[in-house]
C-alpha cells in the first residue's frame, strides 16, 4: 500500500486547494507501466470512494496526453519581454540562490532533466531565495514562487487550460509529501481555483497582488494537513 495526495480545486468556500490522502495499492518498479498501474489503482479508489469522476494524473507518467503536457519538465513559457522560451523546471531550478552560489542562470536554457540534475544545486550550501529576472522571492510561503512560475506557464498554455474543466481531481504519482514540497498537481489544482473565482487575472498581475491572494485563504497541502476527512461528491 502507498498514500498519495488528491488536489481539488475548489470555486467557494474557505479552501482554494482541498487536499485528501487517499491510500491504495502500489506497483513496484521503475517501468513507466508499473507507474501507471499505481496511477489506476489510485484514481479507481479515488472513484470508488466517491471523491471524484474524472481525475487527471500530472506528470510524464499518465497516460493522457494532457497531463504529460502539464508536467513542469515538459509545460513551456515564452516571456514577451525577453522573447526566452524555457520550462516550469528550468525557471524553477535556474532561480534558485543558495549560500555559496546561484542562481545558476545558464540553467534556463539547459532541458529540464539537466537543470534538476545539475550537481551545483546541491553543492552550494543552504538555499536562501529564488531570484528570477531579477526579481527576488523569498522562501516563504513555502509553495509559492514554484506556484507562481507554474500558473504563469498554465496561462500561456490556452489549449491545455480549455481542457481542464472536465477533470475534477488532480495527481501526480512521483509526488511523495513526506519527502518534497512542491507539487505540479497542486499548482494545477490551484490555477483552476484562481481562475474559477475570478482572481486569475489579479494574480497574474503583480508579485505583490499574488501573494495577497494566497496569503488571504489557509494553505490546504498533503505535508501541512494529512488528517483532513474527504469531501464527497
Amino acid at each position: 500500500m502507498a498514500s498519495r495526495p488528491l488536489y481539488f480545486a475548489r470555486s467557494n468556500g474557505p479552501l482554494l486547494v482541498e487536499t485528501v490522502l487517499m491510500d491504495f495499492t502500489w506497483h513496484a518498479g521503475m517501468a513507466i507501466s508499473q507507474k501507471q498501474k499505481s496511477v489506476k489503482s489510485l484514481h479507481d479508489e479515488a472513484i470508488a470512494k466517491g471523491l471524484c469522476k474524472c481525475p487527471l494524473e500530472v506528470s510524464s507518467k499518465s497516460e493522457s496526453t494532457l497531463g504529460v503536457g502539464l508536467s513542469a519538465f515538459n509545460l513551456r513559457a515564452t516571456t514577451q519581454t525577453h522573447k526566452l522560451t524555457f520550462t516550469v523546471e528550468t525557471a524553477y531550478q535556474s532561480s534558485k540562490v543558495f549560500e555559496f552560489g546561484g542562481p545558476y542562470k545558464e540553467l534556463l536554457s539547459s532541458s529540464s532533466r539537466e537543470a534538476k540534475t545539475d550537481t551545483r544545486l546541491k553543492n552550494s550550501g543552504a538555499l536562501t531565495c529564488f531570484r528570477f529576472f531579477g526579481e527576488e522571492w523569498s522562501l516563504e510561503p513555502m509553495t509559492a514562487f514554484y506556484d507562481w512560475l507554474y500558473i504563469n506557464a498554465l496561462y500561456k498554455n490556452p489549449e491545455a487550460v480549455s481542457e481542464l474543466p472536465m477533470y475534477d481531481a488532480f495527481t501526480d504519482i512521483e509526488f511523495n509529501p513526506e519527502k518534497s514540497i512542491n507539487c505540479q498537481a497542486y499548482s494545477v489544482a490551484l490555477y483552476k481555483a484562481l481562475d474559477s473565482r475570478g482572481l486569475l487575472h489579479d494574480a497574474l498581475s503583480t508579485k505583490k497582488t499574488y501573494l495577497e491572494i494566497i496569503s488571504s485563504f489557509p494553505v490546504n497541502n498533503a505535508y501541512e494537513n494529512t488528517q483532513q476527512q474527504p469531501r464527497l461528491l
